[in-house]
């Protein structure tokens, strides 16, 4: 998919997600997980470290050494990312306490993740 296309949908996602309210986290830690990987998507494009062709899904589906090249160059958003993905099966497919308090996690971790996709843009890419 084309970095433009990550974009549209993850910000499409978040004006979406902007709608629910506490009582929503279900949807919120999905709709954070998935804009996340488009946002995650778009950096990873637009520095030429991957190609339109190869998107991540799930930070936990990567080969091992496609996730080491990627975190060489956004570790952090990548971190970010996995974490929102760690609070799914707790929270969205399990009944774990503090669900609400989750859901804020993936929002505030979604609201990092965008930044530094939309700061991504003209950065240092991977050299290879």
């Amino acid at each position: 998919m084309k970095p433009e296309h990550h974009r549209a949908r993850a910000e499409r996602i978040e004006r979406s997600l902007e709608l629910l309210t506490d009582n929503d986290w279900e949807i919120r830690i999905e709709g954070a997980m998935l804009a996340g990987t488009h946002w995650a998507n778009y950096a990873l494009h637009v520095q030429e470290v991957s190609t339109d062709t190869e998107d991540i899904v799930h930070t936990s589906m990567c080969v091992v050494n496609t996730l080491r090249k990627y975190s060489l160059v956004e570790r952090e958003l990548l971190q970010q990312l996995d974490e929102i993905e760690e609070l799914r099966p707790l929270h969205v497919r399990g009944d774990a306490q503090g669900s609400r308090e989750a859901a804020a996690r993936a929002l505030s971790l979604l609201a990092a993740i965008g930044q530094r996709a939309r700061q991504a843009q003209g950065t240092t890419r991977l050299e290879g």
